[in-house]
């Protein structure tokens, strides 16, 4: 059988700019994701309070009777406030198993072996879950503004609010990116996605308890910014506008949240690598 030698051919296909691996990552698993029907089901029922809002502004426009139900900058912080139990469910089932499926089948070695880094492997990772927290947090925020604007049939409220729609990006995108690169750390550090859901769950609700013992014990809630969640709304009331709910000053509040962002993205710098880390 004769044997050809065709030597050196440039490569003829297409080839994808730097940069843009991560996209990949990203686009795979938010498949994956949407092929889970209960997930489906938690996002469709995320924008339940939506609709309920948009039947109450619907009102207020349109009844004089329902005056009352006027939309305000407390609304649209209240709303982001309320889809906190969806951010929550949506954090466990998606982002505990983002890294750590990943580490239980040896595939950290795999993503690594290919023209790709550690942070287009991150960032592919932390965009499956900031766009699926951002779908039930931020848009359906940003069209309450804009739904309100159609039914009243004026500009009135947002020339009175023009804080509202940066407010609403700034508070969403802080939430999302706090809780996308704590999720991912914890993840990181376990091979078992229901550990990771219970780690992320634990510190949660038992910094909150700690909050609530230490008011009652001081009498005050100057030491609030122990709890992350309340950290988070510390700021969010000091961003649109609103009484602060605890005693602390706001920016420390932003220092928590800023310095758990730089935890995560140290333990993802650790955990995240082409070799097993052996502990």
């Amino acid at each position: 059988m004769a044997i050809h030698d065709q030597g050196y051919r440039r490569y003829g296909g297409h080839r994808e700019p730097h940069g843009t691996a991560w996209t990949v990552i990203a686009m795979a698993g938010l498949r994956a994701v949407f092929r889970r029907r209960a997930l489906l089901a938690v996002l469709l029922f995320a924008w339940a309070p939506f609709f309920v809002r948009a039947v109450q502004i619907y009102a207020a426009a349109n009844f004089p009777q329902a005056k009352f139900l006027a939309p305000t900058a407390d609304t649209f912080r209240q709303f982001l406030q309320q889809q906190g139990i969806f951010v929550f469910v949506v954090s466990v089932f998606v982002g505990a198993g983002l890294i750590a499926n990943d580490r239980r089948a040896n595939a950290l070695q795999l993503y690594l072996s290919k023209p790709l880094t550690r942070a287009d492997y991150v960032a592919g990772k932390a965009a499956i879950l900031a766009s699926l927290l951002l779908f039930v947090t931020w848009v359906p925020a940003l069209l309450l503004l804009v739904v309100q604007m159609a039914f009243a049939g004026n500009l009135t409220f947002l020339r009175d609010h023009l804080y509202l729609f940066p407010a609403v990006t700034v508070f969403a995108f802080l939430e999302v990116t706090m809780i996308t690169f704590a999720m991912l750390a914890l993840s990181s550090l376990s091979r078992n996605s229901r550990f990771v859901g219970i780690m992320y769950t634990a510190f949660l609700f038992f910094s909150q308890a700690i909050v609530a013992v230490l008011a009652v014990v001081t009498g005050g809630t100057s030491l609030s910014w122990i709890s992350f969640s309340a950290d988070l709304t510390q700021i969010g009331d000091a961003i649109f506008h609103l009484p602060l709910h605890y005693d602390m000053p706001w920016p420390v509040a932003l220092l928590m949240v800023l310095g758990l962002m730089a935890a995560s993205c140290g333990v993802l710098a650790w955990r995240v690598r082409g070799v097993e880390v052996v502990t």
